[in-house]
Order: structure tokens, then sequence, then C-alpha cells
């Protein structure tokens, strides 16, 4: 029996472990780097250990360290999570040789399904379709897939589709997987352009039996990592879902498979049949969806597998679930589950921007959590995230009668969210999930490809930010003066220009928005824009909170305009919540400071993290578009590339140096 457990994780992976450990009566016992003492898993512990190490980003990696830790504190079994060592057989190794319960496969599975080469050749065998990497590709086989043998979540992965880049993007995806997994081993196969992603959910007792709990569709990705995923997969023919079943069961049944695991297959709609791509040896970031359609709960399942519980095989019923886990009466799916359950991952990052990841502390994070709505997040307001791990905050969960339904109460609850101190993905996912070609089912890996428009941020609220920002500044100013306090603020006793408020939106040139003294607010004389009231409200920590009342373009509405005080004012940062939108502004102040400027050509950090590569050196002459230098952060690698033709006339950076978001790391002299 487990008395005392500790997960080899962190943030909303070691939350959500601990849920079901509570209600089961186990302590738990979490670890933590330095970056993450803060996070909220390490109080929701019973116990909590601080984990030395050389870096942060790899304080998690260290197994011999943790099956230390956990002998110190007389630890009866280790659960790995997902992600670092949970697919790692080395690690499971170490934790059955030191006396303890390994919540998971045997290591002869993970090394079985670890190596996605030798995975293929497994499912050959028991009869599971595979995709062929051609052994000398040419450019017929195009386009192709550089895969991470060792990994997935999209690290390690680049699609090719001229010949000439195979042996640069095998580079990088080997760089990103031995920076993600240890392993910097890759293979290439044929990419299928309009393929679905949909995976099947086991359970197995290690003896053979295996209970198929129904199948998710993941297709809505970026970079090859999942974006939004749901329970049943929409429009498989009943024949496809029958055979999806039972090869994943095969698969599992192949290797003995024990716990809970994942058999990910891609659909090809158009041609009606599917390849086996990989089995993931644990459990899934997408596995809440499986648990509300289901009435499971996977966690406690692995937990009673490994303490060798009887009366498992042959599966004959779904576990019943955790009583946090809400279930639903209504539509039965035709997986055997109940409803339909979607699930969308809140990232820190800027699609906009090609989904560079955002760093900085949350000065407000809240999602309404009510019946049907599950939220697994790492953080909570007052919380940074960090750029040593991956960008996810948090993962939202509805279930409801129906797909449509579902999608419907998820959007609504991600417009009434308020996430503030970092750009995130949230806009993005409620235009997915509002979209014509989403709600009718038409998935494909290359859905936001397709869908570039989704990325964008509405312009529904992009001027109004501005101009509501702009009254609740004028009012914030008003507030802090302590002088002509009966004036109002802006007033000038001879004719002038308007006064100017100058915001950065995340372009390279910042907006400007034009007001005049009014009584007794503010007035807009370049928009349809009229302020019918401000007021102070409430905001936690060094936050301040101005509601902004006003009629835009005929219609009363208003806005949420709060500022982080722990900024000096002139470049505070500035969150604005109105009607189903959000936007993240930074105020200009009027005069920069000449230290602050930079040269022309400056190629500029996008984002905190550590530079990977310089691809040019002093003096080279270079084109537009060309790769300057790599710089990784939260496990992703990015490409800085030339704004122009020209010639490199300055390298501030060497590979291995740490720089912050808009240093300078390179320019390039236009021609």
């Amino acid at each position: 029996m487990i008395r005392r457990l500790l997960v080899a994780n962190r943030a909303e992976i070691a939350s959500r472990v601990f849920r079901t450990c509570r209600a089961l009566g186990i302590e738990t016992v979490a670890v933590h780097s330095d970056a993450d003492a803060g996070l909220p898993y390490v109080a929701e512990a019973d116990f909590a250990v601080r984990l030395p190490g050389s870096t942060p980003a790899e304080t998690y990696l260290d197994a011999a360290l943790l099956v230390e830790v956990a002998g110190h504190h007389r630890v009866d079994a280790i659960h790995p999570g997902y992600g670092f060592l949970s697919e790692n057989a080395d690690f499971a190794r170490a934790v059955e040789a030191a006396g303890l319960t390994w919540v998971g496969p045997t290591p002869a599975s993970i090394e079985a399904m670890g190596s996605k080469i030798g995975a293929k050749q497994l499912m050959r065998d028991a009869g599971v379709p595979t995709l062929e990497a051609p052994a000398d590709p040419t450019a017929a086989d195009l386009p192709l897939l550089v895969k991470a043998s060792a990994g997935g979540g999209g690290r390690g992965m680049r699609v090719v589709r001229d010949l000439a880049d195979l042996e640069r993007e095998v580079a990088a995806a080997e760089a990103e997987a031995l920076s993600a997994f240890g392993d910097g081993t890759v293979f290439v196969e044929p990419y299928v352009e309009l393929g679905r992603h949909v995976e099947v959910q086991v359970v197995g007792d290690g003896r053979g039996g295996v209970l198929v709990l129904g199948e998710r569709d993941c297709s809505v990705q970026r970079r090859h990592q999942k974006v939004v995923e749901e329970s049943p997969a929409p429009d498989l023919p009943a024949a496809t879902r029958t055979a999806l079943h039972d090869a994943a069961r095969a698969a599992a049944a192949a290797i003995d498979y024990r716990g809970a695991g994942t058999v990910e297959l891609l659909y090809d709609q158009a041609a009606d049949r599917f390849f086996f791509l990989e089995m993931n040896t644990r459990l899934q970031v997408e596995h809440p969806v499986t648990e509300l359609v289901h009435g499971v709960d996977l966690v406690a399942m692995q937990l009673e597998v490994a303490e060798g519980a009887g009366g498992l095989v042959p599966f004959e019923t779904p576990r019943p679930s955790a009583p946090q886990e809400p279930t639903l009466a209504g539509a039965r799916s035709s997986t055997g589950g109940v409803g339909h359950a979607i699930e969308v991952r809140l990232y820190a990052e800027d699609p906009a921007e090609d989904y560079q990841p955002q760093s900085g502390r949350l000065t407000a994070f809240e999602i309404p959590v009510e019946a049907g709505v599950r939220v697994d997040a790492g953080y909570a307001a007052g919380d940074t995230v960090s750029t040593f791990y991956d960008a996810m905050l948090a993962k939202v969960v509805v279930h409801a009668p129906t797909r449509t339904q579902a999608a419907r109460r998820l959007a609504g609850v991600l417009r009434r969210s308020r996430i503030h101190g970092v750009r995130t993905n949230r806009d993005q996912l409620v235009a997915v999930l509002t979209s014509a070609d989403f709600l009718a089912g038409r998935l494909t890996t290359r859905f936001l490809d397709d869908h570039p428009e989704l990325a964008r941020p509405s312009v529904r609220g992009a001027d109004a930010a501005m101009l509501a920002a702009t009254a609740a500044r004028v009012a914030d100013l008003d507030a802090r003066r302590t002088v002509q306090a009966g004036i109002p603020t802006g007033w000038r006793n001879v004719v002038a220009a308007p006064h100017v408020a100058r915001w950065d939106r995340g372009f390279p040139d910042p907006d400007e928005t034009p007001w005049l003294a009014g009584d007794p607010y503010p007035v807009f004389p370049q928009a349809d824009f009229q302020v019918t009231g401000i007021a102070r409200t409430e905001a936690p920590g060094s936050a301040s909170s101005t509601r902004v009342d006003y009629v835009w373009e005929g219609v009363h509405t208003h806005a949420d305009v709060t500022f982080d005080d722990a900024v000096p004012v002139g470049r505070r940062p500035v969150d604005v919540d109105g009607a189903g939108w959000h936007r993240r502004l930074h105020e200009v102040p009027r005069f920069v400071d000449p230290a602050d400027a930079v040269a022309s050509g400056s190629l500029l950090a996008p984002m905190p993290g550590s530079v990977v590569s310089v691809l040019v050196t002093h003096g080279a002459q270079v084109t537009a578009g060309q790769p300057v230098l790599v710089l990784e952060a939260m496990k992703m690698q990015h490409t800085v590339t030339a704004p122009h033709d020209g010639t490199v006339v300055q390298v501030d950076v060497t590979p291995g140096t740490q720089v912050a978001a808009g240093e300078v790391l390179a320019v390039v002299e236009e021609a």
C-alpha cells in the first residue's frame, strides 16, 4: 500500500496528482527548484523539498538526487507526472532498485516505446499500420518530418519542404531534442499534410489485460504541440473508431503494458486510414477530457495498478471517478462515455508574434470555475512565469452533453477570465472554439496554419483598449497630483494641438491616442468614443484598476483598466479587459532616454533566453530573412533573422550567453 508519494515533476502536473492523493488519503511530497518555490503546488503538498541544480531547467532531471530525496523522506512511491523523466527507463529502474514503487509502466515497456524507431518495428510485428521513412529521400518524398526519437510535445520536430533544408533542420531538431530529453537521436518520415492527430487512451494491468477508454482528437496544434483536445473525436466512421481502439489495444498488449498510456495515431481522413505515430508511456496532458467523458480518475487507476490490486482483469468496467471529478447525465457518446469534453491549453505566449513565449509576473489570474468546468492550473496571481520551463499556465476543460455546447461554454469561460501580466493565447483559443470550421469538425494538424487570422488580435478590442487606457491614465494622473486639483487634467489656456498618449502594443512602432481636456472626462476628437464614467476599483497586490464606462460607435459598454504600479509611471504595463476581449499594452514615455536608444538594424532578443548558436561572423554579408543566431527559451528554439540585406557590423553574444528581452544580440547595417 502506498502511504507517501513523491511527484518528480512540477506545477499543474504535480497539483493534479496531489488532488487524487488527497482523495485517497495518500501523503504527498513535492520537489521544487528555486524558480518554482512560490508556485501553488509546493504549498499543496504535505511536504516540500528544495532541489539544488546547476540551472533551474536541469533540477528535475537528476534521477539519482530524486531517488535520494525519496529515501530520505520515507517515500513509498514515485509518480513521474508527464515530461522530464516520465519516460526514462533508467529512472524507473533506479526507483525500483531503491525498493520504491514506480507509478508507471515497466522499464522494459518504456524502452520498447521510448525509441520511436524501435517502436515502429514492434508495431509492424503487432499488425499496426506505420509510416515508413524513405532510406534516401528525394524531392518526390517531400514534405518530410524530422522527429525526436526519445520524446514528443513538438520538441525536436521540423517539417522539411526543400531537400536543401534537410541537413540544417536535422541539426536543429537534434539540438532541441538533446536539450529537452537528453537524447539527440532523430529520424525522418513522410509528413501527412492533411492528417488528423487521434490518440487512444489505454490502461493495462501488466499481464496482458488492456482497457480502452475511447479516443481523443488533438489536431489543433502549433509547432506540433497540441492546443485544443477533445473526446470523443468528431466525425469518425464507426468502423474506423473500432479499428483505432483495436490497434491501440494490440499495441499495449504487445508489451504487456502496465498503467495509463496513450497510443497516438495519424488519421488520413480523405483515405480513411491511420498510422501509428508513437506510444506515450505516461499520463497525457489532455487526460482530463477522457476522465470527464468516461467518469474515471486515471491517476487513481495508475495508483491502483501500481499497488498490484486484484480485480483489474479483464477491465470489464471503468473505475469510479474521484469525488471532485464532475460527472454528467445526458447524451452518451459512441465511445461508451457520456457527453463531450473539450480542453484548451492556456499558454503564456503571443500567437501574433509566431507564438513567442512570454515571461513575467501574473498580476491577475482568474478563471471561472463552475459546474461542468475544470481548471488544472500551475500558477496563481502573483506568481512569476520563468523562462526555464514550458509556457503552459493552465488547462481549462468543459464537459457538456454535446460538442457544440462544450465549445460554446468553454469560449464563454475564457472570455470571462482575467489574466494579466503576460500575453497569452486566450483570445486565439476563443477564436478557434467559435470558428465555423472547428464547429463543423473540419480538423487537420494544419488547422492553425490554414487559419492565420485566428492568431491575430481581434479588431474589436484593439482601438477601444488604447482609448479606455488613455481615459484611465488621465484619471490616474489626476488622482496622483498634489496641486491644482480643481483644474481638469490636461487643461490649457491657449489653443493648441491635442495631448497624445503613446502605447506599445508589441509592434515595432508605438501607437498614439490624441485627447483633449474635458469636464469631467477627457475627449477624443478623432474617435467615436465618449467616456460616460470613470471609477476606481479594487485590484490585488501592486496594481491599480479603473473601470471606464463609455459609448463606442453608439454602443454603451465598459472596460477594466489595470496598471502595474510596481513599474514607474510612464513605463507601466497596462491590461485592458473589455466585453469578451483583453489587450496588453505598455505606456511609452514622452521623452526617450538616450541610453535606451539602439542602433538602426539592431537585432533584439524577443524574449529572455540562452543563445544556442551564432550563425554569422563580424563583417559577414547577409540577406533579408537569413538566420543570424538561434535563441532557446522555455525548451523551444527560435531563429533570429536579418531584417534586411546588409553587413553584420556587431555581434554581442556567443553560444551560452543568457540574454534579457530587448537586449541587443547583433547589428546588421543595411546595404
